[in-house]
């Protein structure tokens, strides 16, 4: 028997993460084609389309579009924030549903088409706005949302890395210890390996400058911090109140603690501390982008932030974690291994695994905190795509600035004292059970 058959309200579930992180995921792919370089000048080809486009006169169409606005990073900004606005809407519409007995789990779970067209009304309508300080007012929205996403996105990985770990444990308890055991070890000195080279090369190329005293201390700290929660993961003490905690979910958080460090120094408007890898390669300075210039995104750091996006939205997708702390973090229920006594209890004599709704007494994660995870997402992917780069006064540039380098290394921080609470919390909390 199929797990749609026998556990009906955890497919349900999972597919409905899944169907919503694909709206996400298409918003998303229709952002990236928006920006795309080149864009604007193939609409303008369209005969009676674009203001200012091809003098082709066609009988009954005008040239009434204004193609400025629906390419190019104002055209990212209406779609993210249409997609913000619908996952918003249902994380307020979800508020304290807590099992699929309320009438609202059904929207949840159902009326996918209308769903879609609400999405779809919402985008066109966000194109009708107008330009004003809707652009600079929606910049710091997502600086504020995207700062908490990134403390979402480690949080994950510290789930991922604990799920990871502990079924490597199990494997090797299984059989074939020695092949488990080198496998962890491998991918343990990989990513510490990784994450060195890259504070190495952090110093050579982002330290040069007679300005960049904040690289030097951004990297050290982070550095010191890394090397903390490494020692912090092998305590004796640690180790006794969690078994499966270790230096694999240490080096992974490391590792991404320092590609988020290099994504802040990219921000930093002085080109002496921020040289592009192609004025690497090239031992040319960085350009500064000039008024009117397209942003260019697909540079190493947003091409990473987008793998590392897309990874964590379909795992918070199908996640399902016996990691207390982390499930408190992110507000997913504790008694997710009642669905496994829900299997058993629905085996009937005859062996056969009757339908059941684990989710009549509790669901099996917050549908509004998922929402709002979401929403958050698309502020993310906003931000990312623009290269989290500030409209200029008049609207006719897009500038590196100084608060996106202070969200990303502050975010970073706040992920790793999370990461540290995850470990220590039994140890100080220790009339708490944590199992």
């Amino acid at each position: 028997n199929s797990c749609p058959r026998c556990c009906p309200s955890t497919y349900n579930s999972t597919v409905s993460r899944l169907a919503f992180s694909f709206l996400l995921l298409l918003g998303s792919l229709v952002s990236v084609i928006m920006i795309l370089p080149g864009m604007e000048a193939q609409l303008k080809k369209i005969p009676g389309f674009c203001v200012g486009g091809t003098s082709i006169t066609i009988p009954g169409i005008e040239n009434k579009v204004n193609c400025d606005v629906i390419v190019g990073y104002k055209s990212v900004y209406r779609m993210c924030f249409a997609m913000a606005c619908f996952f918003f809407l249902f994380s307020i519409i979800m508020i304290r549903v807590r099992s699929s007995k309320d009438p609202r789990a059904s929207i949840q779970n159902g009326f996918w088409f209308f769903k879609f067209l609400i999405l779809v009304g919402i985008t066109v309508g966000a194109f009708f706005i107008p330009d004003g300080t809707f652009n600079t007012v929606w910049f710091y929205f997502g600086i504020v949302g995207s700062f908490i996403f990134i403390i979402i996105q480690l949080i994950l990985l510290v789930d991922f890395s604990h799920t990871w770990n502990q079924s490597w444990l199990e494997n090797a308890e299984e059989g074939n210890s020695k092949c488990w055991f080198a496998a962890l070890l491998s991918f343990t000195v990989l990513h510490y390996a990784l994450a060195f080279s890259a504070v190495v090369l952090f110093y050579v190329y982002y330290t040069t400058g007679d300005d960049c005293t904040e690289h030097k201390i951004f990297i050290s700290l982070n550095l010191i911090f890394c090397i903390i929660i490494s020692i912090v993961a092998v305590l004796p003490k640690v180790q006794e109140a969690q078994p499966s905690s270790g230096l694999l979910q240490a080096s992974l958080i490391s590792l991404y603690t320092m590609y988020v460090t290099w994504s802040a120094m990219t921000n930093n408007p002085n080109r002496k501390c921020n040289p592009s890898l192609l004025s690497l390669v090239n031992n040319t300075p960085s350009p500064t982008p000039a008024p009117g210039q397209a942003v260019q995104w697909w540079d190493a750091q947003g091409i990473i932030g987008l793998v590392i996006f897309f990874f964590c939205t379909l795992y918070a997708s199908i996640r399902s974690s016996n990691n207390t702390q982390v499930n408190r973090l992110m507000q997913t229920e504790e008694d997710q291994g009642l669905a496994a006594d829900d299997h058993e209890a629905a085996t009937g004599e005859d062996g056969v695994r009757r339908a059941v709704d684990n989710e009549e007494d509790a669901v099996t994660y917050s549908y509004s905190f998922f929402h709002f995870s979401l929403c958050l997402a698309s502020l993310y992917i906003m931000m990312t795509l623009t290269n989290w780069y500030q409209p200029d006064a008049d609207y006719q540039a897009m500038q590196s600035s100084m608060p996106a380098v202070w969200v990303k290394i502050s975010s970073s921080w706040i992920g790793l004292a999370l990461y540290l609470w995850t470990l220590v919390a039994p140890l100080i909390l220790s009339n708490r059970d944590f199992n």
